[in-house]
Formats: structure tokens, sequence, C-alpha cells
């Protein structure tokens, strides 16, 4: 009987670990793109870079952390005049982990908005 908790011991422990290599991943991953993205909308608040242009930028930072976004999934809204106005960048993807009978998708949205001083 002990020898059998022990092995359903190891077992949850052992499964508790693989699952957690698989999930945390992608929320550190989104949490340094979500970090990028904000900083890259306080830096085009005070600069005069066009819309698309920042989303090269954040397409450019997604693919350095691996994050799963399309091009045209990267929104970016302008409004207003430098150092004026708002940026607006939204960034909404999926990450799909592939457990072991038990898929499951996990939804990020790196999101932000980021006033200018005036």
């Amino acid at each position: 009987m002990g020898s059998i908790k022990m092995f359903l011991g190891i077992f949850v422990l052992v499964g508790g670990v693989y699952v957690g290599a698989k999930v945390i991943p992608p929320y550190f991953e989104n949490y340094q793109f979500q970090d990028a993205v904000k900083d890259e909308a306080t830096r085009d608040s005070y600069a005069a870079k066009s819309e698309s242009a920042i989303q090269d930028s954040v397409f450019k930072k997604a693919q350095e952390y691996d994050i799963p976004i399309s091009h045209d999934a990267i929104h970016v809204e302008h409004q207003g005049n430098q150092f004026s106005g708002t940026i607006i960048i939204s960034a909404p993807y999926v990450v799909h982990i592939d457990l072991p009978g038990y898929p499951m998708d996990l939804h990020f949205d790196a999101s932000t908005q980021n006033k200018g001083v005036f």
C-alpha cells in the first residue's frame, strides 16, 4: 500500500511539473510582450511615427518573444497631435497548448493606451 501511495505521489508531482512547463512560458512571454507594447506606446506618444510604423515595431517585438500573432491582428490608433494625443495599441492573440487529454487555448490581449502630457 505504501509503494502505491509513493508511486501516485511521484506521478502527481511529475504531472504538475509537466503542466507547469507547458503553461507558465506563454504567461511569461505575454508579460514581456505586454511590457514591450506599453514601452512602445510611451515612446511613440512623443515621436512623429505613423500608425503603420508602430504596428511594424510591435510585430517585430512579437516575433522576438515568439508570440503567435499576425501583422493584421495588431491595431494601432493615434488620436490627436504629437505630445498631446493618445496612442492605443491592441494586440489580441491565442496560444494553443496540447496537454494529454486536455488541449486548451490561452487568450491574451496585450493592449495599452498612453496619453500625451498636454
